[in-house]
């Protein structure tokens, strides 16, 4: 299917993430305009505050934007899974250039028409409107252009957190290796950014008064573009009512139920599983999907989600900080009883299959060298190159502890990335060595291998369900849904449904719909 077609097809999702962007971008530049210029304005009154102001600025812009999204989300009343958290995520990036923009214009009119102003009589009031606000529009403007670019840089990372957007698009065409997902969301995303570059570009040319020969003109066309401003505002404040109070809220529904996932296929796949089977029993469902790193059991811990799909190697020994063991039942039940007794979190029985990491080479390496375990692989190492993602190449059960028991020793230090660009670099022949997940449907779709953990390395990787018990108690229908799912997956079932949606590029709610039929449950 070609790019054009694939927008033929999702033509009402893509516009939703292109309405969903803009929203983003133009409610946070917004807020930080009504924000960064009365703070810009002070600070020209009140020099000793300029330093320390400026400098919460400037880091706020130096703090990595999925770290200030994991930050936000269990904070109160501005955190959260969602458009909440991305907006003022986004405010506080967009803060700097506004606030610097407007001390240096106001600073930067000449002292002489201030003393000129003050000789004819002018309050500071009218001198601030009449005077030094229309002579630092040009700069003022000038960083608002920058803060609107940026945050429609940033609003791409918000789809970590699930707030939609354009980069709901890229996260998802790096995880299923599609370049027409990369491509849908980075080129409207692209363009954006040069349309507000070059049209507010336009704004701040009509407002350089070193190019103008008459100031009342200007300043009617100021006060209209004031005006104008505010009458957005008010519109989009409006629209932001609107679309929080269309969410379905927690306290509004008895049964209710938020459903998160991480930011990749699978764990969206198990999601969609339990949203249909309660949708079908009557239960309200809100979606956040696609949540990184490791902002799903933040948001479990917070109350923003109900549930999400886990792994309980992964739970073991990244969330509870246990050294790697290989009994499964031992990792299971020393899960149910810590989880309960430090997070009140409920863990499902098993779905019935494992997700291990997955030590991956090239099928034709494979073949060539007739590897089949990750011993096989030891004496190929000094001249070959290995890729990780920054999840394996830091956890107690990743690369520090594979490369001791096998006595790795590659040509170079390990490259780190996003663990979907691994794949990519490991068929386009960048690394040669990866760790990914074993029922990744990329594994088939690009013919690689996964090598046996003949040495027994990893612990046990059993996907379940982590749930609140306040949720249990308030839906009971989701008892009956996680009870039915137990033990109802395969390794290889789940590895055939990844494939479908990454390899055969199919939509994932009509995959899970044919595999609730399947089933008997749809």
């Amino acid at each position: 299917m070609s790019a054009w077609e694939f927008f033929l097809n999702n033509r009402n999702e893509f516009f939703t993430l292109v309405w969903q962007h803009l929203a983003l971008v133009a409610i946070s530049t917004s807020i930080a305009l009504l924000i960064g210029i009365p703070v810009g304005i002070m600070l020209t009154r009140r020099p000793r505050l300029r330093a320390p102001v400026l400098g919460f600025a400037n880091v706020m812009q130096t703090v990595p934007s999925l770290a200030l999204f994991g930050f936000l989300i269990p904070l109160p009343f501005i955190g959260g899974i969602g458009a909440r958290t991305a907006i003022v995520a986004l405010v506080l990036y967009s803060l700097l250039p506004i606030i610097r923009n407007t001390v240096t214009g106001i600073l930067g009119v000449d002292a002489s028409v201030r003393e000129a102003a003050v000789a004819m009589g002018m309050t500071d009031r009218q001198i601030l409107f009449q005077v030094e606000l229309p002579l630092a529009a040009s700069v003022i403007l000038t960083g608002v252009r920058v803060a609107v670019v940026i945050a429609v840089g940033v609003a791409t990372i918000a789809a970590a957190v699930g707030a939609g957007g354009l980069g709901t698009y890229i996260f998802r065409g790096l995880r299923t290796n599609d370049d027409r997902l990369i491509l849908m969301g980075a080129v409207p995303a692209a363009l954006m950014a040069l349309a507000a570059d070059f049209g507010l570009g336009l704004l701040e040319k009509r407002f350089d008064f070193r190019a103008k020969r008459a100031s009342v003109k200007s300043n009617r066309v100021l006060r209209r573009l004031v005006w104008a401003t505010l009458a957005l505002i008010v519109a989009l404040g409006i629209f932001a009512a609107w679309w929080s109070a269309r969410r379905p809220s927690t306290l509004a529904f008895h049964a209710h139920v938020s459903i998160g996932t991480k930011d990749f296929t699978e764990s969206v796949l198990l999601g969609e599983m339990v949203a249909q089977m309660l949708e079908a029993r009557g239960v309200e469902v809100e979606r956040q999907y696609e949540l990184g790193g490791q902002l799903c059991h933040d948001a479990l811990l917070a109350g923003r989600i109900d549930l999400y799909p886990e792994y309980t190697g992964t739970s073991y020994t990244d969330i509870l900080h246990h050294k790697p063991i290989t009994d499964p039942r031992a990792v299971y039940d020393e899960l149910k009883q810590e989880y309960a007794q430090k997070f009140n979190v409920e863990v499902s029985a098993p779905l019935g299959f494992e997700n291990t990491f997955a030590i991956l080479v090239r099928g034709e390496d494979a073949r060539k060298f007739n590897l089949k375990t990750i011993s096989d692989v030891v004496p190929l190492t000094p001249r070959w190159h290995a890729g990780f993602g920054q999840d394996f190449k830091s956890r107690a059960d990743g690369y520090p502890g594979l490369a001791r028991a096998y006595n790795l020793k590659f040509a170079e230090p390990p490259r780190e990335m996003d663990l979907s660009l691994t794949y990519r670099a490991l068929a386009s022949k960048q690394v040669d060595f990866i760790a990914g997940n074993s029922t990744d449907g990329l594994i088939s779709s690009l013919d690689l291998v996964q090598l046996e953990d003949d040495r027994h390395y990893f612990p046990p990787y059993e996907a379940v369900f982590l749930v609140r018990r306040d949720a249990l108690q308030r839906v009971p229908e989701l008892n009956e849904v996680l009870a039915k799912l137990g033990g109802a997956l395969s390794t290889e079932e789940m590895r055939r449904l990844n494939y479908e949606i990454d390899g055969n590029k199919r939509d994932r709610r009509e995959v899970v719909r044919e595999w609730l039929k399947s089933k008997g449950w749809g």
